[in-house]
């Protein structure tokens, strides 16, 4: 291990650790206790008061009250770091511990707000979503945490502005887009807005609670599923919820137990690519509606056959 990363892994174990002797700090790098004298000399001429107690092995901690000076990130930065990490969570990978280190060094303010990301981010499959700005998205999420109402500026689809009076109840990523869903105040119901459409975050008040058993993630899969295209589309499997659910996941359709079939729904705006969304089911299935449905299939079929 270089030098400088020694040094940085020593100051780290004294603050995990509080007090810790020369062998315990050795055995922790990896290195004798002599290296750890000089690393502790090293941190010492960097500024950081490290006192040591004489005795065997010797004793170090750093000077009550003292902390690392925050790094300095732009919310910007402190969000897609905490992304990042939380992602490769998601993943399986080992990333608490270097979640903690980014926490302990970040202003009290954006910390709360990264904290606040963890306990409500949700992802509805792969980990693709860049995030939108930094400071939305960390006001968002500690909102949500902390059960405050929010006022916003939203841009629709269209370019329309509207002010909006929100509660969050989630941040969600999907398909490389952010989405919050919380109470919308002026339209009394839940809504779904996307998180990159939003501005000027003011946090207000106490807000709605979330219905009970509320899941962010779940509801944005459901709102994306039952988005108004041209066609509505309806089915029926001939196979189980669980077979049907690893075909289409729920941000795409809606899937419901009809005995030992499946009753499938969704919207699209091209019956050509529904025929072939079907084609891969795996499984026979019938069309309820619409009739033009049967003719996109057929088609496709004929396709298929004379190649």
């Amino acid at each position: 291990m270089a030098k400088a990363g020694r040094v940085l892994e020593l100051l780290e174990a004294l603050q995990d650790r509080g007090t810790a002797t020369g062998p315990e700090l050795a055995r922790r790098l990896g290195v004798d206790v002599r290296t750890v004298r000089r690393d502790i000399v090293a941190l010492r001429d960097l500024g950081i008061p490290v006192e040591g107690e004489r005795g065997r092995g010797g004793s170090y901690r750093l000077k009550p009250g003292f902390r690392v000076p925050p790094l300095m990130f732009t919310s910007g930065e402190a969000a897609a770091v905490a992304l990042g990490l939380l992602a490769a969570r998601r993943l399986g990978l080992e990333a608490d511990s270097a979640l903690g280190k980014v926490r302990r060094v970040l202003p009290d303010r954006m910390r709360r707000g990264v904290e606040s990301l963890d306990s409500v981010l949700g992802f509805t499959g792969e980990v693709e979503a860049a995030p939108p700005d930094g400071e939305t998205l960390l006001a968002l999420a500690d909102a949500a945490a902390r059960g405050r109402r929010v006022a916003v500026i939203y841009t629709d689809s269209a370019g329309v502005e509207t002010a909006r009076e929100l509660s969050p109840h989630g941040v969600v990523a999907h398909g490389g887009r952010w989405y919050v869903a919380g109470f919308d105040h002026v339209r009394e119901s839940l809504r779904l807005l996307r998180a990159d459409r939003v501005s000027l975050v003011d946090v207000g008040g106490t807000g709605v609670p979330a219905p009970e058993g509320f899941d962010a993630t779940a509801f944005v899969s459901r709102s994306l599923a039952r988005v108004p295209w041209r066609y509505e589309v309806e089915v029926v499997l001939a196979c189980s919820v669980e077979e049907a659910a690893r075909r289409f996941p729920a941000t795409l359709a809606e899937l419901d137990a009809v005995g030992d079939e499946t009753r499938l729904t969704l919207r699209a705006d091209s019956l050509d690519w529904a025929a072939g969304l079907l084609a891969g089911a795996g499984c026979a299935f019938e069309v309820v509606r619409p009739e033009e449905l049967r003719d996109a299939v057929r088609a496709l079929g004929a396709r298929l056959a004379a190649v």
